[in-house]
C-alpha cells in the first residue's frame, strides 16, 4: 500500500478494482438447495458466456455439475429464478438454450423429460417441487403460443410425471402461478396465484388443495390467505403440516401461519418486511427448523438482519453482521443461505443455531479471494433526506475512498445517482464491485431507494403507485440537492445512471430538470407507450398501476415520456442496450438516441449482440463499465489511467470537455 497518497482529481483515480476484477467476481452464489449432508447452489458466471452452472457440496467438497452445453436458467416471466430443483439426489433444470426440462441421475447421466415443443423455446419450466414419494413433480409450465401476443401466453401448474410423460393442469384459471409446494405427507398442494393488473407485490392468493393420490379424490380447501390488496408469497409447509407463508396485511411482509380448518394467526409481526418483491422464482427468506424454530431476515432501515423465532414465540436477533442475507434454506437443525456485508461479497454458509444465537459457521462457499486490502472498499451510509410532497427518502451513499489517492484540497467529488430497477425494487447495502469501481476512482455514489422501493413497508412503496416517473424523480433530484448542499459532492458534477426502470428513470430526470451535467442509460424506457405495446406479459398491465390504465389514461404516458420532451433534453447521454432483450425492446434505446442525435446533443450508443435484459457476458460487461467511464471522462475533461487500456466511447455531438 501507497504510504504517501498521491494528490490527483476526483475521478481520474488509478485503481485496482478494474472492470477485469468486477467481472471475476460476478461468479457468485444464488439460489441454494440444502439437504443433511448435501448443500446445491448455482452461479452466474460472466467469464463462460454468463451461463448458469449448479454446485453441490459434500462434506466440504465442491462439485460442478452441469457440462459445458448446460445453462439452468428459466426463461418464464423473463425474469426467471427457480430454474432448478433438488430430490434425493437428483436434479431437474431448464435449459437456456431450449427451455426444455433436464434431469440429472445421481450416477451423472443427464436426459430431457419435456419434448421439444412446436416453436423453440416456446414451452417454459420453472419452480418444481418433487412429491414426497418421488414420483411426480408439482411445475409451473409457461406456454406461448405461436404467433401469439403476450396475452395469449399461458401461465399454468401442472403435475408431471419425473421421467417426463403427460402433464395435468392442477392451476390455469388465473393469469400468473407460482410456489407449488408440497405438504410433508403430499397430502395437500399449495401454491400462490393473482391476475392482471395486479403485480405479485399488490395482490395474490395463497390456495389450497387436499388429494389422496388419486386424481379423482381431490378437495380444494380454495383461498387461505390473500386478496386483493394483501400481498402473499413463499408458503412452506412446517413438518408438523401447518403453512406458513409472508403476508403485507399489517403494511409490512411478516410471517403467518395456517392450519387446516383454523383462521391464520400471526407468528412474527414487526414493523420490517420479511421478504422482497417477486421478480423471480423462489425466493426464500426464513426457515422452518425441525425443533419448531425459525430463522428468517428481515429488512429495516436499507439493510437486511438475521433473528430467530423459538417455538415459545419470543423473537430474538441473532449475532452474524450480515447486512444482505438470500435463499434462506433449513437442514435438519442448522440453516444453510447466501450472506455478504458491506465488506464481503456473498458466501454460502451453515449456521448452527441455538437458542440464544448462532453457535457455529461452516463457511462452505467462501467469497472469492480478491487479493485487495479492506482499505479499498468503500462502506455505504443509509442517509434520509426531505423530497416533494413533504416526504422522507432514503438511500445508500458511498464516498469515495482509495488507499493510494487523495483530491487536492478544496475538491468535492463527481456524483453518481444510482437507480436499481423494478421500479419495484431495491438498493442493498452489500460489498459490489461494480459500485467500488467508481468510489475507488474519486466518484461519490448515492444509490437511491426513492418511494416506490421495498423494505420500507407497504406504504412508502405505494408511493409510486399512478406516479412513476414523478416521485422516483424527485427523489432521485432531492438526493443529488441534498448531497450537494451539504457540501459532500460537487454540484456542478453530478451524474445519474440506471438500468431498466432506472434507465426510465434517469431518462425521465434528464428530460424534466436541469440538475444533471450526464446521464446513462441502461437498456430503460423512453415511449411508455410503446412499452404497452411491445413488453412481455408478466409486465404488460404493470403500468396500470404505475401511471395509469391504457388506453384511458394515455394523456399521462405521453407526458411522462421522455422521447416526447426531447426540446428540453439536452445533458450528455451514453445509451447500452442488449440486442435481444424481450423486456425492453432495443427500439426504446434507439429512438431515444436517434432523437438526441438530430437535436445534436452529445450522445453514445453501444449495442451488445447475444445479451438480453441485463448484460451477463464477460467481455460486455467490463466494455459498458469502461465505455461508461470513459463517457464522463470525456464529458468533464479529466484523464483516465493509461495501465487500465481503456478504449475510448465514440461520443457524437461532444465539443468540450477531453
Amino acid at each position: 500500500m501507497t504510504q504517501h497518497p498521491q494528490v490527483r482529481p476526483y475521478g481520474s483515480w488509478p485503481t485496482a478494482i478494474t472492470s477485469e476484477l468486477v467481472v471475476r467476481a460476478l461468479a457468485r452464489p444464488d439460489e441454494v438447495v440444502a439437504g443433511e449432508r448435501e448443500v446445491w447452489w448455482s452461479e452466474i458466471r460472466a467469464e463462460e458466456g454468463g451461463r448458469t452452472q449448479l454446485v453441490r457440496c459434500v462434506d466440504g467438497e465442491r462439485q460442478d455439475l452441469l457440462g459445458d452445453d448446460a445453462n439452468a436458467r428459466t426463461a418464464v416471466h423473463e425474469y426467471g429464478g427457480g430454474a432448478w430443483w433438488v430430490h434425493t439426489g437428483s436434479v431437474w433444470f431448464a435449459n437456456w438454450s431450449d427451455q426444455r426440462l433436464y434431469r440429472r441421475s445421481p450416477d451423472g447421466t443427464c436426459r430431457a423429460v419435456t419434448p421439444a415443443p412446436e416453436r423453440p423455446r416456446s414451452r417454459r419450466w420453472a419452480d418444481g417441487c418433487v412429491h414426497p414419494e418421488g414420483h411426480v413433480m408439482a411445475v409451473v409450465r409457461e406456454s406461448h403460443p405461436v404467433d401469439g401476443t403476450p396475452a395469449d401466453v399461458v401461465n399454468e401448474i401442472v403435475l408431471l410425471p419425473v421421467d417426463g410423460g403427460e402433464a395435468e393442469v392442477v392451476a390455469g384459471d388465473a393469469d400468473f402461478v407460482a410456489d407449488p409446494r408440497w405438504s410433508p405427507d403430499g397430502r395437500m398442494l399449495c401454491w400462490l396465484e393473482w391476475d392482471h393488473p395486479d403485480m405479485p407485490w399488490d395482490s395474490t392468493r395463497l390456495r389450497v388443495r387436499r388429494t389422496s393420490g388419486d386424481p379423482a379424490d381431490v378437495d380444494d380447501l380454495g383461498v387461505v390467505a390473500g386478496g386483493p390488496g394483501e400481498s402473499v408469497f413463499q408458503p412452506r409447509w412446517a413438518p408438523d403440516g401447518s403453512l406458513w407463508f409472508a403476508s403485507d396485511r399489517s403494511g409490512w411482509w411478516n410471517l403467518y401461519r395456517w392450519r387446516p380448518g383454523t383462521t391464520v394467526e400471526a407468528m412474527v409481526t414487526m414493523e420490517a418486511d420479511i421478504g422482497r418483491p417477486h421478480w423471480v422464482f423462489r425466493q426464500s427468506c426464513y426457515a422452518l427448523l425441525a425443533d419448531g424454530t425459525v430463522v428468517f431476515a428481515y429488512q429495516q432501515q436499507g439493510r437486511d438482519r438475521l433473528a430467530l423465532r423459538r417455538p415459545d414465540g419470543t423473537v430474538a436477533d441473532l449475532g452474524p453482521e450480515y447486512t444482505v442475507v438470500e435463499s434462506v434454506q433449513a437442514a435438519g437443525d442448522t440453516v444453510v443461505l447466501v450472506a455478504a456485508s458491506p465488506t464481503r461479497e456473498p458466501a454460502v454458509l451453515r449456521l448452527h443455531v441455538g437458542s440464544d444465537g448462532v453457535e457455529s459457521v461452516d463457511v462452505l462457499r467462501p467469497p472469492r479471494d480478491l487479493g485487495l486490502d479492506e482499505a479499498w472498499w468503500s462502506v455505504p451510509e443509509h442517509v434520509s433526506f426531505p423530497t416533494s410532497g413533504g416526504r422522507t427518502a432514503h438511500a445508500l451513499f458511498y464516498a469515495p475512498r482509495s488507499p493510494e489517492c487523495v483530491a487536492p484540497d478544496g475538491e468535492r467529488p463527481p456524483l453518481l445517482v444510482f437507480i436499481h430497477g423494478g421500479p419495484t425494487g431495491a438498493a442493498r447495502p452489500m460489498l459490489r464491485l461494480d459500485v467500488q469501481y467508481w468510489t475507488s476512482r474519486g466518484f461519490a455514489v448515492v444509490d437511491v431507494n426513492y418511494g416506490g422501493s421495498t423494505g420500507y413497508g407497504r406504504a412508502y412503496r405505494e408511493q409510486l403507485k399512478g406516479r412513476w416517473g414523478v416521485v422516483d424523480v424527485d427523489d432521485c433530484v432531492a438526493a443529488a440537492r441534498w448531497l450537494a448542499e451539504h457540501g459532500r459532492v460537487d454540484g456542478d458534477r453530478l451524474c445519474i445512471r440506471g438500468g431498466s426502470a432506472g434507465g426510465f428513470t434517469t431518462l425521465a430526470a434528464l428530460a424534466f430538470h436541469d440538475i444533471f451535467s450526464a446521464g446513462a442509460n441502461h437498456f430503460g424506457v423512453a415511449d411508455l407507450e410503446a412499452l404497452t405495446q411491445e413488453t412481455h406479459k408478466f409486465e404488460s398491465r404493470y403500468l396500470d398501476g404505475l401511471v395509469g390504465p391504457y388506453p384511458q389514461r394515455r394523456d399521462l404516458y405521453v407526458e411522462r415520456s421522455p422521447i416526447h420532451h426531447i426540446d428540453s433534453f439536452d445533458t450528455p447521454l451514453a445509451v447500452f442496450q442488449g440486442l435481444e432483450d424481450a423486456v425492453v425492446p432495443p427500439a426504446q434505446s434507439e429512438m431515444i438516441v436517434d432523437a438526441l442525435r438530430a437535436k445534436g446533443v452529445p450522445v453514445a450508443y453501444l449495442p451488445f449482440e447475444g445479451e438480453q435484459h441485463g448484460f451477463r457476458q464477460a467481455g460486455n460487461v467490463r466494455r459498458a463499465l469502461d465505455a461508461e467511464l470513459s463517457f464522463y471522462a470525456q464529458v468533464f475533461g479529466f484523464a483516465l489511467p493509461a495501465e487500465e487500456g481503456i478504449a475510448p466511447l465514440a461520443v457524437e455531438n461532444l465539443t468540450r470537455g477531453g
